[in-house]
């Protein structure tokens, strides 16, 4: 919180109030910060802003056309000009930090196929960075390595960790430019049934999508054409040589997940890149993910020891993965059907949760309690990645956003590490017309709107204010929760972890004008508190605070 000092000419006093009267003409008044606390950032508890990077901003319209991708496709298909550099401009903004976000996940960068293929809903570009050509290039229509090495290092002077998205169990598409990997690399078939452990993951998840055979320990040979095209780029010798210096260290046999292993890892030793976000995480033999994190982990601390002066924390690396359809009352394991298993034991902090969408219009103190509870008990030390719309769910929470307002408390207040899928914050349509199928889900972020609409622009200040919050408070996100009062609602949460200690009041669903909101038992008489929703600072008296404003939140910290 910021405070006011005044200093005098003969000697320094320090002011605690808001706001202080210069009384005499020798008297200086000065705007500083206050000695706080420094906030620890823990994963369980951040704010994670996810966005499709071509669907964002564009930083460089001059890389938005590459590879001839000229083909016209189905609405919301090609690509849209969105970049790596659009990111980093929106960090350099402070856009991401006003909006409490202390962690950034956008969709792969990697090369993607060069041609269009058509999966029955009009030809399709790899826009979205899932179908990867060549994991060890940046795709020219994203951006280059020097523009992803400037967003970590940017992101990082703002302290906002990157997760990258990560893609093991498939390559991109069979194009006539594009030509299917050999058969010892990937299979072709059958197509995934979802309802055994074998027919999940020894399958293809749709038509002309090879999968990985990640389950193999065969050593196999580079693909001729990925050779062919590292040695017309002049890297062939550089590549093979770092193959070469992987294998004979970790003495693993050269079985196409260790290949790709090496080629995503890399990215974090070259990058100090804090996190991934593993894609299509139940179609892969469980195995291959803890050999993924092994080697992200060893990467990690190779690049901190380089690196001394850059590192944010003592965090380790992170993994979130996505098993499509995991929820958070399934507790640690998944079930499919004829055997269940246990990510988390395959070096998974958390998993995304596909349940809060479901849980969004239960009572606040219903969805908090439930998830306080699993979070401290059957998940105790792992988290959940909770969202209410994303890029591949057809079935969002307010997919009408006539809600925002209940969106943001639900998926900001709700213990867990949070996901705002871009766009949430400004009610960015996810119906457009013409659209097939998860299109819709991805126009392109609703600037102008935010620049012009008042009712856009207030329900981007609710979400800032709820997410600055959040991201001051690990006790929202990782805490302990429990209810004060039934009505008006009122909450606290706990945090705790070594000497530092993290103490909040919110208060949901009020009155509007005055209001009094019960803290018995959590802060006690003439403890000053302050409201950063309406920025202002109450006293405690009686066991409760009053509040006069037409607000029906109230986020209540310690006055520092």
């Amino acid at each position: 919180m910021k405070k006011l000092l005044v200093v005098l000419s003969l000697f320094p006093l320090f002011i605690g109030c808001k706001k202080v009267e210069k009384k005499q003409p020798k008297t200086q008044v000065v705007e500083v910060e206050t000695p706080k606390k420094e906030v620890p950032f823990v994963w369980e508890g951040a704010n994670i802003y996810f966005l499709l990077t071509d669907r964002f901003n564009n930083g460089n319209p001059n890389n938005d056309l590459n590879f001839e991708r000229t083909e016209e496709t189905g609405v919301l298909r090609g690509f849209e000009g969105g970049d790596i550099q659009g990111i980093t401009q929106k960090i350099e903004e402070g856009y991401f930090t006003n909006l409490g976000i202390n962690a950034i996940w956008f969709t792969p960068v990697v090369e993607q196929i060069h041609g269009a293929t058509d999966e029955g809903t009009g030809k399709t570009y790899g826009y979205h960075g899932y179908w990867a050509k060549d994991w060890t290039s940046v795709d020219p229509n994203f951006g280059t390595r020097k523009d992803l090495e400037e967003l970590v290092k940017t992101a990082h002077s703002k302290g906002i960790r990157i997760l990258l998205d990560v893609v093991l169990n498939h390559t991109g598409p069979v194009t006539e430019k594009d030509p299917v990997w050999p058969d010892d690399w990937v299979r072709t078939g059958p197509k995934c049934e979802f309802t055994t452990y074998e027919n999940t993951t020894a399958c293809t998840l749709v038509e002309n999508l090879p999968d990985i055979l990640t389950e193999s320990d065969e050593a196999v040979e580079l693909p001729d054409a990925l050779l062919a095209k590292w040695k017309d780029e002049g890297r062939l010798s550089k590549e093979l040589d770092e193959l070469q210096l992987f294998f004979e260290r970790t003495g693993y046999p050269r079985a196409p997940r260790y290949y790709i292993i090496k080629w995503l890892t890399d990215y974090i030793n070259d990058l100090g890149v804090d996190g991934f976000r593993v894609d299509t995480v139940k179609h892969v033999n469980e195995n291959a993910w803890a050999d993924l994190h092994k080697e992200a982990e060893y990467a990690f601390e190779t690049w901190k020891k380089k690196h001394q002066d850059k590192i944010l924390d003592d965090n380790p690396f992170y993994m979130v993965g996505e098993v499509y359809n995991y929820s958070i009352s399934g507790g640690r394991e998944f079930d499919f059907g004829d055997k269940k298993v246990d990510f988390f034991d395959y070096g998974f902090k958390s998993l995304i949760n596909f349940e809060l969408k479901s849980d969004a219009d239960k009572n606040y103190e219903t969805i908090f309690k439930k998830y306080s509870k699993l979070l401290h008990t059957k998940l105790k030390d792992k988290s959940v990645l909770n969202y209410l719309t994303s890029h591949d769910d057809g079935s969002p929470y307010d997919k009408d956003r006539t809600k925002p307002y209940r969106a943001a408390n639900v998926l900001l207040l709700t213990p867990g590490t949070s996901q705002v899928y871009y766009g949430d914050e400004t009610s960015r349509s996810l119906i457009i017309e013409g659209t097939e199928g998860d299109a819709t889900l991805r126009s392109f972020m609703n600037w102008e709107d935010l620049d012009s609409v008042p009712e856009v622009q207030k329900i981007h200040k609710h979400w800032q204010k709820l997410g600055q919050f959040r991201a001051n408070h690990p006790a929202i996100g990782a805490g302990k929760h429990k209810r004060l009062a039934k009505s008006p609602y009122v909450f606290s949460r706990t945090y705790d972890k070594g000497e530092y200690r993290d103490k909040v009041v919110v208060g949901l669903d009020l009155p509007k004008g005055k209001k009094s909101l019960w803290v018995k038992g959590f802060f006690g008489n003439g403890t000053k508190l302050y409201d950063t929703y309406s920025e202002t600072e109450v006293t405690v008296a009686n066991g409760k605070v009053i509040l006069d404003n037409d607000f029906d939140i109230a986020l209540l910290e310690l006055v520092e």
